[in-house]
């Protein structure tokens, strides 16, 4: 196994990267643009949502961009932390073990990319190398294929600039936090660079045994070849090891108050491990002005495992909990190729951007689950919540124990018709062709089932712009997960023959760029999820798919920069997700849990002079759901932040961030009635670093 001693981070570290300096370019279909050491929150234009470069005005979808500056004047840590400031979305506790967002009321583990590339495997996430995150609501299966039924999460990698930068940075918190990141871009030659991104973690958390040791190294090479042709090779090492940690039980309709940092269970047993591995090429060509070619090429090799004990229930008449336990091994191989001709030209008297594309995918899993025994019993007194008890790990008759194969083909076209300088119309239709096959390893003849989906996904969207600097647009899209889980591990002998779930959104907004170059847009959505399991009123045996729900709402949002000085990120959201017809988790009725009624976050930074900022945010969220049963509900709460950076020289910086200022206990997520996990209490982040 790779292992990286804090000592060698440091050494690689020499010369990394604090506020990243609004690296070079935003993603690997678009030019080199080095902007110096201007900060800047948000983005112009994107490739993620259309796969071409594009004016985020002029896209007929609500995004959301965190930066890199942002991310570093915030000190964000987890995805978990950056979706708190993405309006419409909520983080899911994932267990204790991985990254799960809840967009716009749908659910997901695997809705994640990497530079538009497929990035589905349960596992932590980390920003080390992040030159910005997005944040696509809405189904997008036009552009990313199958799932991203509430959207998808993009993170936009960073890559040579082809110049000479160097950065590290290196923070501590109360609570025992030690992190070093690193960012070296250096140019070999005129048409040749490197960039080595790094990153060494060790740290205890506010939750007692709350433990952390992740590192990554990511080396990425750049050629430059005649000035048509461009070629990334890069490399990403990644481990993440920490406490799989399950938060409190529910004492009543609502969490255990007065143990947010005790941990229930057993910490010596409870553990999340994952070790990633990621081979990329990506290369493009310009054979005119007018006309490009573009591929992304990725290898990854994923290894997963982790275990817990954890409370089941509590019962406040004899003041026990119950505990439980399981563990799970995930082992993952990918390969992922993606093709895109774009062609600027102008037919039938109008300027058009035509996409033709096509891209190809194979991702093999193993996956073993075991459910855990106590020698001496299952529960423990509430004055005693942490056990050190013996404890055996065995398969039981529902047990995971399969092996997984998935492969699949799409291609796409897409035309951005652009008439004169007031309207747009952005069409696509995309098709999948998905073969998963899962084979059963309980029984001796080892099972197989198996199920093809052939998929078409339509996106239209219009976009007027009555003036320069505003837009209005409306927008359909459509997206379908088949009915396998979208880990697609749970393929059985009923769900191979169901048709798959399907996402309808439609969505109307506008966006308006302010002066100094802030960024204000609002959208109003109806997203209607069908096909979703039911019972069979008529035969309880069978299942039949007449299952929905409809999420809807309002989302506002505002980033960029005010002045020269202050930079602001804010967001609002007005939602409702509810099951509309009865499903075999809920009966009509029943909300979508994790889905606050209203919510709102706002992170500003504030250039007092050349030498010194300040920063504030604040978090406030209604009541919500911990799950479907609505049994537990998660108090809303008010947080605030801030900050205070100061330079010290030309190349030193000193950062402090105060996360939850006022020190108050709430609860932000959960993954079960009985799993809800506690908000971190006030915690002080000091970060020095170094720029030459």
């Amino acid at each position: 196994m790779f292992r990286i001693a804090p000592g060698a981070a440091m050494v690689l570290a020499c010369g990394a990267a604090h506020g990243s300096a609004a690296t070079a370019a935003s993603s690997s279909s678009e030019p080199i643009v080095v902007t110096g050491s201007h900060r800047t929150y948000g983005a112009v234009a994107t490739s993620t949502a259309t796969r071409t470069s594009t004016d985020i005005r002029y896209i007929p979808q609500a995004i959301t961009t965190i930066s890199s500056a942002q991310v570093e004047d915030q000190q964000l840590r987890s995805m978990g932390d950056l979706l708190l400031f993405v309006p419409g979305a909520s983080y899911g506790a994932g267990e204790g073990n991985r990254d799960q967002v809840v967009l716009r009321g749908n659910s997901s583990t695997a809705d994640f990319f990497v530079d538009g590339i497929r990035d589905d495997v349960q596992y932590f996430r980390d920003f080390y190398n992040v030159d910005r995150v997005e944040v696509l609501k809405g189904p997008d299966a036009m552009i990313f294929g199958r799932g991203g039924g509430g959207g998808i999460v993009n993170r936009v990698l960073k890559r040579p600039s082809l110049s000479n930068e160097s950065h590290v940075s290196s923070s501590i918190d109360n609570w025992g936090a030690k992190r070093i990141t690193a960012d070296v871009d250096k140019r070999l030659a005129d048409s040749f660079g490197l960039r080595l991104d790094s990153m060494f973690e060790d740290s205890d958390g506010f939750r007692h045994y709350d433990n952390l040791r992740r590192y990554g190294i990511n080396p990425t090479a750049a050629l430059l070849a005649g000035g048509q042709t461009r070629v990334d090779l890069g490399f990403e090492h990644f481990h993440d090891e920490r406490t799989a940690d399950r938060g409190v039980p529910a004492d009543g309709n609502q969490p255990l108050h007065g143990y947010t940092r005790a941990f229930f269970g057993d910490p010596r047993v409870s553990y999340s491990r994952a070790t990633v591995d990621i081979a990329t090429l990506t290369a493009k060509h310009e054979f005119t002005s007018s006309l490009d070619l573009r591929n992304h090429t990725e290898y990854g090799t994923y290894r997963k495992f982790y275990q817990n004990v954890f409370p089941n229930s509590f019962d406040p008449a004899t003041s026990t909990v119950a505990l439980a336990g399981y563990n799970n091994r995930n082992n993952r191989t990918t390969l992922y190729t993606q093709t895109d001709l774009v062609w600027r030209t102008r037919s039938g008297g109008f300027n058009q951007t035509v996409l033709f594309g096509f891209d190809l995918g194979s991702e093999r899993s193993r996956n073993r689950h075991l459910t855990a025994s106590f020698v001496q019993g299952g529960t423990t007194p509430l004055s005693q919540p942490t056990i050190s008890a013996e404890v055996r790990f065995a398969a039981g008759a529902s047990d995971a124990n399969n092996r997984v194969s998935l492969s699949y083909a799409g291609i796409y076209v897409q035309d951005q018709v652009r008439i004169g300088t007031w309207f747009e119309i952005i069409a696509g239709a995309r098709f999948d062709a998905l073969k998963t096959k899962l084979q059963d390893l309980r029984l001796s003849s080892g099972q197989l089932f198996d199920r093809r989906d052939n998929l078409w996904s339509p996106r239209i969207g219009i976009v007027l712009k009555p003036r320069r600097r505003l837009s209005f647009y409306a927008s359909y899209s459509r997206s379908y997960l088949p009915q396998s889980g979208d880990q697609f591990s749970s393929l059985t002998s009923v769900t191979a023959g169901l048709q798959p779930e399907r996402f309808d959104n439609h969505e109307v907004g506008a966006k308006l760029q302010l002066p100094g170059g802030i960024l204000a847009t609002i959208a109003a959505y109806q997203l209607d999820r069908t096909n979703t399991r039911a019972t069979d009123p008529t035969n309880p045996a069978l299942l039949v798919l007449t299952g929905a729900q409809r999420s809807h709402g309002v989302e506002v949002g505002l980033e960029r920069s005010v002045t020269a000085r202050w930079l602001v990120s804010m967001g609002y959201a007005l939602q409702n997700a509810t099951i509309v017809s009865a499903t075999t988790s809920a009966p009509a009725g029943r909300a979508v849990p994790l889905v606050p009624r209203q919510s709102f976050s706002m992170w500003n930074r504030y250039a007092l002079s050349r030498r010194t900022g300040v920063g504030m945010g604040l978090i406030t969220r209604s009541k919500s759901y911990a799950t479907i049963s609505n049994a537990v509900k998660l108090p809303g709460y008010v947080r605030v932040d801030a900050a205070l950076s100061y330079k010290l020289a030309s190349s030193v910086d000193v950062q402090v961030n105060v996360e939850n200022l006022f020190g108050v206990h709430y609860f932000p997520t959960a993954s079960a009635d009985n799993n809800i996990i506690p908000g971190a209490l006030r915690t002080v982040k000091a970060t020095l670093a170094f720029k030459y």
